[in-house]
């Protein structure tokens, strides 16, 4: 009997050992499903077992089990019973991860938007097309590469290939249409560096300045200029690492403001000669775009009333941290259409339908390689300057996020290509595909 308590007791202690050892681990599980839960479920109208079953069905994250209560708009997710975690739907800025039970009734402000109906076609409305038949279009070949991702093998969720301003192809998985809300994870990114890029074109702010952060103003990180911090060239420490507890993880699911951490982080190497991927360093440049503004209200309204809303991205909704700042890292959703209009206006070199939000030069600015990348990234967008996708032109830069969300645009052949999955593919071999489609 005492040989029985003794291993017992080593069970036990042992347990304890694991659970103390893997708590954080399991905080930041619970955070991810919850969030996702909230966001899915509130924002983007799937169910909770839809969810659970596609988004969440991945390793460790499908381990938590997931509930949501309607009324208060808040998903719950628990890792074991033994940490729970809570998310809440906020109207107009999406879910977000409550830290305090304070956050379910804290008061929050919510943007504008600027909702313009009109009778033209895709792109520049909603309404249908007229039915277009190019004859330098192989159709039969663009099926077949479009279809070849949608076996059981890549989880492709949407596609949509536009060309000349016409749709020419556009397919979607079962439980997904052209009005379903997507999460476009990291491309996010790239919608922040265009409001800077429509801002610098207002006179607003000049990228070329000097980072306007009152911490770094006496130490060496006072020379870090938005430039830098648009082409994750800053020298500033940074762990983006999704599979552990790292920088990027504990900033998205355990803070309160976003914008800070890459803030508070050290200068490591020299600005505009290290190069490194950094989240942090996307939502520290959300938080200087909100200094930029008189009031809150102006901030959370401009990304759409001068952009977002007026080239017709209505279905799109950017998620806000607790404090109120949007996530520019990580957290945007509209349809696979109003990505195919993101791409588009940079296709047309920021001109909307005759109305210019940023010229040229912004798109030379964004395509330009950072030092340090070896031609892969520029300015929030990722490029193709040293042919990485050898069957493609160089020219292409895409928008680029978790698990193989995709906006790119191809201007040498007047082509935007959408793509949104749960799992990155042989991007070469689909777009070769999709180009040998068009006979140019």
């Amino acid at each position: 009997m005492k040989i029985f308590k003794r291993i017992l007791l080593l069970i036990l202690a042992v347990l304890t050992v694991v659970i103390i050892y893997n708590y954080p681990k399991l905080n930041l599980l619970a955070g991810y499903s919850a969030k996702n839960t909230a966001s899915s479920v509130f924002l983007a109208n799937r169910t909770v077992a839809f969810t659970d079953k596609t988004d969440n069905n991945f390793s460790p994250v499908n381990l938590a089990s997931n509930k949501v209560d309607n009324k208060k708009k808040i998903a719950t997710s628990s890792a074991f019973g033994l940490l729970t975690r809570k998310a809440i739907y906020r109207e107009g800025l999406g879910s977000v991860l409550m830290l305090t039970e304070e956050d379910e009734t804290a008061p929050y402000l919510t943007p504008k938007r600027l909702f313009v109906e009109n009778e033209l076609a895709y792109p520049y409305g909603n309404t249908s097309q007229k039915d277009t038949i190019f004859k330098n279009i192989d159709y039969q070949q663009l099926k077949k590469s479009v279809d070849f991702l949608f076996d059981s093998i890549h989880k492709t969720r949407a596609v949509l290939v536009v060309y000349k301003d016409q749709i020419i192809s556009e397919k979607y998985a079962d439980g997904f249409d052209k009005n379903s809300k997507i999460l476009g994870w990291s491309m996010t990114k790239s919608i922040l560096s265009t409001v800077y890029g429509i801002m610098q074109h207002q006179g607003k702010l000049n990228v070329d300045d000097k980072a306007p952060i009152a911490s770094w103003k006496n130490d060496e990180r006072k020379n870090i200029t938005i430039h830098n911090l648009l082409q994750m060239n800053s020298g500033l420490e940074w762990n983006e690492n999704y599979e552990t507890i790292s920088d990027a993880t504990k900033m998205l699911f355990l803070e309160r403001d976003m914008t800070k951490m890459q803030e508070n982080k050290p200068l490591v190497g020299t600005p505009n000669n290290t190069w490194n991927y950094s989240s942090g360093t996307t939502n520290l440049l959300s938080g200087i775009l909100r200094s930029q503004f008189k009031t809150h209200q102006e901030y959370l309204d401009f990304w759409y009333t001068d952009f977002i809303d007026k080239i017709g991205m209505n279905s799109m909704v950017l998620e806000a941290d607790l404090s109120g700042n949007y996530v520019g890292s990580s957290y945007s959703w509209a349809t696979a259409r109003d990505w195919g209009k993101f791409g588009l206006l940079y296709l047309h070199n920021g001109n909307w339908n005759g109305e210019e939000l940023f010229t040229k030069q912004w798109v030379d600015y964004v395509t330009t390689p950072t030092p340090g990348s070896n031609g892969t990234y520029g300015a929030q967008f990722w490029l193709n300057a040293k042919n990485k996708f050898k069957d493609v032109p160089k020219t292409m830069y895409f928008a680029d996020g978790f698990q193989g969300q995709r906006v790119y645009v191809l201007p040498d052949n007047e082509m935007v290509i959408v793509r949104f999955g749960l799992l990155n593919f042989d991007e070469n071999e689909f777009l070769k595909g999709v180009l040998k489609s068009c006979n140019q």
